[in-house]
């Protein structure tokens, strides 16, 4: 990342902290708030590529890195190295369900996001003709 891009994307990761804070005061499953930030961080890095012309991932990647559960993954290796292995699979799931729903969300936006350009510009190219 270079130049101003820098600013931008760091900035997309202050966002999706600030949306999965804000959506735990209103949402108490911690999945939900996660597959919600990851959404709305995936429309701000599209239309920041857009506007700033460089690829998606360079605000995508950066705005994700506050969202990865790194901690879980911490106490799920933890807890199997100690032998406990009873909570090492109970921290396992949740994290890998943390990691569902930041894919989830970016799957599932991304997806949209083309199908809604798409049809746009079917229906601009229709009317030209």
């Amino acid at each position: 990342v270079r130049g101003r891009d820098i600013l931008w994307a760091s900035l997309g990761g202050l966002i999706s902290w600030g949306i999965y804070l804000s959506s735990r005061l209103i949402v108490s499953s911690d999945p939900l708030c996660y597959f919600i930030s990851a959404f709305l961080l995936t429309v701000y890095a599209e239309i920041m590529a857009r506007l700033r012309k460089s690829p998606t991932t360079v605000f995508l990647v950066a705005g994700t890195i506050p969202l990865i559960p790194g901690a879980g993954l911490y106490r799920t290796m933890s807890a199997a190295i100690a032998g406990q292995f009873d909570t090492a699979i109970q921290d396992g799931k949740t994290t890998l369900l943390l990691a569902a729903a930041i894919s989830s969300g970016i799957l599932l936006c991304t997806v949209l996001w083309h199908i809604a350009l798409r049809f746009l510009f079917y229906r601009r190219n229709k009317a030209r003709r």
